[in-house]
C-alpha cells in the first residue's frame, strides 16, 4: 500500500483510507526522519477515529492515551528519547502492545525487538517537491 500526501489538507483522505485498508491491524510502527509528519498523521487518524483531544507527540511522557468516539483506547508512543530496551520494559510496554487497542509507535527502531509479530511497518518519506509519501512495507 502506498499514498502520496499532497499537503495538510489531504491528510484526512489518506488517514481514512489508511484505516479502511489496514483492516484489523492494531500496531503501527511509524518510521521516518524528524519533521516528516508522523505525529501530524497520527492526529489525522485520531480525528477519523473520533478522538477530540489535542493529539501531540508524547516525547517526554513516552506514551499518550486517547479515547475514540466509541470509548476505545488509542496509544501513541514516541521512543525517540529511550536509550535502551530496558527503559521500554520498565514502563510496561506489553500492557499497551498486547492490549488489543491501536498503538501508533514513533521511533520504533529504538524498541524493535519488543514489537509484536503483527506490527504493520509504515514508512514516511519526504519527496523532492515537499509532498510526503506513506508506504506500508510489511508486517514484522
Amino acid at each position: 500500500m502506498r499514498w502520496i500526501i499532497d499537503g495538510v489538507d489531504d491528510l484526512n483522505r489518506v488517514a481514512k483510507e489508511f484505516l479502511e485498508r489496514t483492516g484489523n491491524n492494531m500496531i503501527y510502527a511509524l518510521y521516518g526522519p524528524m519533521g516528516v509528519g508522523k505525529t501530524t498523521f497520527v492526529k489525522a487518524v485520531a480525528g477519523c477515529l473520533g478522538i477530540e483531544d489535542d493529539v501531540n507527540s508524547p516525547t517526554f511522557a513516552i506514551v499518550n492515551e486517547y479515547l475514540t468516539a466509541t470509548g476505545d483506547s488509542v496509544f501513541h508512543f514516541d521512543f525517540y528519547r529511550v536509550k535502551n530496551i530496558e527503559e521500554a520494559m520498565d514502563f510496561g510496554y506489553e500492557e499497551y502492545f498486547y492490549s488489543g487497542n491501536r498503538c501508533f509507535i514513533e521511533w520504533p527502531e529504538m524498541v524493535e525487538p519488543l514489537l509484536p509479530e503483527n506490527t504493520l511497518i509504515c514508512k514516511f518519506y519526504e519527496l523532492a517537491d515537499g509532498r510526503r509519501e506513506l508506504v506500508i512495507e510489511e508486517k514484522l
